[in-house]
């Protein structure tokens, strides 16, 4: 594999073994209003609340990763606004069927790995994935 070529794709196991002492562990988004966040990502997504605080953030377990939503304005050390959040789920079809055609963004049904695009409440990509 020579990692100095643009076009190469590692499959995930490799890259997995290349850089097997790095783990993420946790995603962080910005948002005015942290409540519809929550509700949106806990109801459309499924994930579990693990801690909440209105005035600050509310972390959300993911697998072996957690999402943080948070209040913008309340760091000291404010990330910039792009991020996309890509999650694998075990049925795409019924997953996406949770949301009205305005947030869905894109599909690409017969891709490789299946996927949707939609928006959150404040405009953040999440990329739905079909899990392998």
């Amino acid at each position: 594999m020579d990692y100095n070529r643009p076009n190469q794709t590692l499959q995930p196991t490799a890259l997995w073994r290349c850089h097997s002492k790095l783990r993420f562990v946790g995603f962080e988004l910005y948002f005015d209003d942290l409540e519809r966040a929550r509700r949106f990502y806990t109801t459309k997504l499924g994930l579990g609340t693990i801690e909440q605080d209105p005035t600050h953030h509310v972390k959300l377990a993911g697998g072996d990763a957690f999402l943080c939503l948070e209040r913008k304005g309340v760091e000291n050390y404010p990330s910039a606004e792009k991020a996309v959040v890509f999650v694998e789920v075990p049925d795409l079809q019924a997953v996406v069927a949770k949301f009205d055609s305005s947030e869905i963004i894109g599909r690409g049904l017969k891709a490789e790995q299946p996927w949707a695009a939609i928006r959150d409440p404040e405009g953040h990509t999440v990329l739905l994935l079909q899990e392998r």
